[in-house]
């Protein structure tokens, strides 16, 4: 962890731009989160447009004393700026923490 997963029913950007948003996700993960890099998983997802923003994402993430919610909110501010700067479009972006003890997990 953590696992980012991207639901975007705007047109799909470039591989370019998602391969640097990948970039910009893995580095926020590392540096922002302190996970390693091998745990950090972004997919994007096509989908349907029904109401909302054209772009939602949801951060799943293993609690740790050192995220507070001052790490998350920086965290989330700066994948925001990314998300904008490579796709042009603002996002919805929620975080879910889970202890150790929830998480159960195969590779």
């Amino acid at each position: 962890m953590p696992n980012l997963t991207f639901y975007i029913s705007a047109p799909m950007p470039s591989e370019a731009n998602l391969a640097q948003l990948s970039a910009d996700c893995m580095q926020l993960c590392t540096g922002v989160l302190a996970a390693q890099q091998q745990n950090v998983h972004v997919i994007y997802v096509a989908a349907r447009p029904g109401h909302g923003l054209p772009i939602h994402v949801e951060v799943q993430y293993r609690l740790e004393p050192f995220r507070t919610p001052e790490v998350l909110q920086r965290f989330m501010q700066k994948l925001q700026a990314s998300i904008v700067q490579h796709t042009a479009s603002p996002a919805r972006i929620r975080c879910f923490g889970y202890g150790a003890a929830q998480i159960h997990a195969l590779h």
